[in-house]
Order: structure tokens, then C-alpha cells, then sequence
């Protein structure tokens, strides 16, 4: 099977490529291909043949974001729209990473988001991943979009950057007022790899680990398992200023992924797999 990953080099991407290590890949970064130039994304589709075209290429930096209007709109809209087009011309099924970022946070933490709930994006970020969801529907009849959030893996994250912290420091201050799942970059892959191995219906689907929690209590769990003596103390998200606004409620329901037989493991678990690494 014959598979294109954009932005390969990213977290994700590597995961992915891991992942699909015996399929026959056509890994791209900017420099192999922008998503943003149409006409290069028509002709490179077209001369590669891909069955299915995997978009890991996006514009994450949340913060930057809402002064980056412009480019963040060209890589996390114009991209997938391109990349939209171009599969549906060439018979490939398209793959795309969104964000809980495209919901507006602000739902009761005792519920979830399931995947046709309002959107409501309250930064630029989600604004522009949320607009590319949209020209992908408009463009292309053969997608899957998956919507995921707190992700960490190999390379630099949130996971890694406690531990670093925990180092130097007698105490971290961490949000408790933020609600989600932490996703290992392993198992979302894993998840797309099930999804191409299923073929299940074309859609948008929630993707995190299973479980909620906070940052407060993750931190916490992290430095359990690994026994770090390090004292984690709750703040509010008002305390940590920042540009872009934050979800209160990332939480969302994997009801969809699982009633059609994707297996998706705990964040407790995947946590555990991923700090016996570490």
C-alpha cells in the first residue's frame, strides 16, 4: 500500500512512519512539498499515486498563532484544501490531524464532546484547523478526520519538560482547572493504522487515549510512576497568562472510534509505556 505522509518529520509523523514501517512510504516535508502551493500539491499526488495521503503538516504553535494569522490560515486551512482536491482527483482517501482546539471549551467538565457538537473555536489556532475540517469536506468525499489534543512522544513535550523541571526544582505549578485526555503520539498512530485496517466509515473521529484528567493530576501521575519526589502544586489557568486562550473541557467522547471496533488503550497505560522508555 502505497501511503503519503506530510510533514514527517514532525512527533506524530514519526509515530506514524513507525507505525507503517512495511507499507510503502512517501514521506514529505516542506521542503519535498508544500501544502500550501496548490499546483505543486496537484502534480506531486498525481506523479506519487498514493492510496491514502496522511496530513500531519500543521500550524502548532497556539500562541504564535494569534499573531500569525496569515500563515497559520495557509497551513492549517489552504493546506488540507489542497491536499482535499488533489486526493479526490486522484482516487486517494485523505487522513487529517485536527484539535479538541475546533470545540469552544466552555462545556460542563461532567460532560464530553462528541464529534457533531457545536463549534465554537475561541483561538486562531482553532479557528484555522477548524476551517480546514471544512474546506476538507467540501473538497473531498473520501476522508477521515482525527481530532486529538494533549499529545506528547518522542521529542520535546509536556511529559518530558515535568520530568526536566522535577530536576531543579523542589515544586511545579500546574493548571487544575483544564479537563482532557493526554495522547501518546504511539497510539493515535496506531489508532490510523486500525482505521485504514478496518476501512470504517468516512467521517470525522475524536482520537485521544481513553480517560480524563487534568494537568494538575497527570503531572502527578507522571511523577509517580516514576517516583520523583517533586511537590505538584495546583494553580488556575488565570495564573498562567497567555495569549491564546485555553479549553477548560478537552474532553471528548471516543464512543464513534470504539463502536466500530478501534481498540484504544488508557492514558494511564499508554503514560506507563511511555515513561519505561524514558
Amino acid at each position: 500500500m502505497k501511503i503519503l505522509i506530510t510533514g514527517s518529520n514532525g512527533m506524530l509523523a514519526n509515530a506514524i512512519k513507525e507505525e507503517l514501517k512495511n507499507e510503502e512510504l512517501i514521506c514529505t516535508d516542506v521542503e519535498e512539498l508544500d501544502i500550501t502551493n496548490s499546483e505543486q500539491v496537484n502534480e506531486f499526488v498525481k506523479k506519487t499515486k498514493p492510496e491514502y495521503i496522511i496530513n500531519c503538516a500543521a500550524y502548532t504553535a497556539v500562541d504564535k498563532a494569534e499573531e500569525n494569522k496569515e500563515l497559520a490560515y495557509k497551513i492549517n486551512a489552504i493546506g488540507p484544501k489542497n491536499l482535499a482536491i488533489a486526493a479526490n482527483e486522484n482516487s486517494a482517501i485523505l487522513m487529517h490531524v485536527s484539535t479538541d482546539y475546533v470545540f469552544g471549551g466552555d462545556k460542563p467538565v461532567e460532560e464530553d464532546y462528541k464529534e457533531d457538537d457545536e463549534k465554537n473555536p475561541q483561538a486562531v489556532y482553532g479557528t484555522t484547523k477548524l476551517e480546514g475540517e471544512k474546506l476538507i469536506e467540501e473538497n473531498c468525499s473520501k476522508y477521515y478526520i482525527f481530532r486529538t489534543a494533549w499529545l506528547y512522544g518522542e521529542g520535546r513535550n509536556f511529559v518530558r519538560t515535568m520530568l526536566d523541571l522535577s530536576k531543579t526544582k523542589d515544586e511545579v505549578k500546574v493548571v487544575n482547572d483544564q479537563h482532557g485526555s493526554p495522547t501518546y503520539a504511539v497510539d493515535l498512530a496506531n489508532i490510523i493504522h486500525q482505521v485504514i485496517d478496518k476501512k470504517i466509515e468516512f467521517g470525522a473521529y475524536n482520537a485521544t487515549n481513553i480517560g480524563y484528567t487534568t494537568w494538575y493530576d497527570f503531572t502527578k501521575k507522571i511523577f509517580e510512576i516514576k517516583n520523583v519526589k517533586c511537590k505538584v502544586i495546583p494553580v488556575t489557568s488565570e495564573e498562567f497568562k497567555s495569549p491564546a486562550k485555553r479549553p477548560k473541557n478537552s474532553k471528548m467522547s471516543k464512543d464513534k472510534l470504539l463502536k466500530n471496533g478501534i481498540n484504544i488503550p488508557t492514558y494511564e497505560d499508554a503514560l506507563k509505556r511511555y515513561l519505561a522508555q524514558e
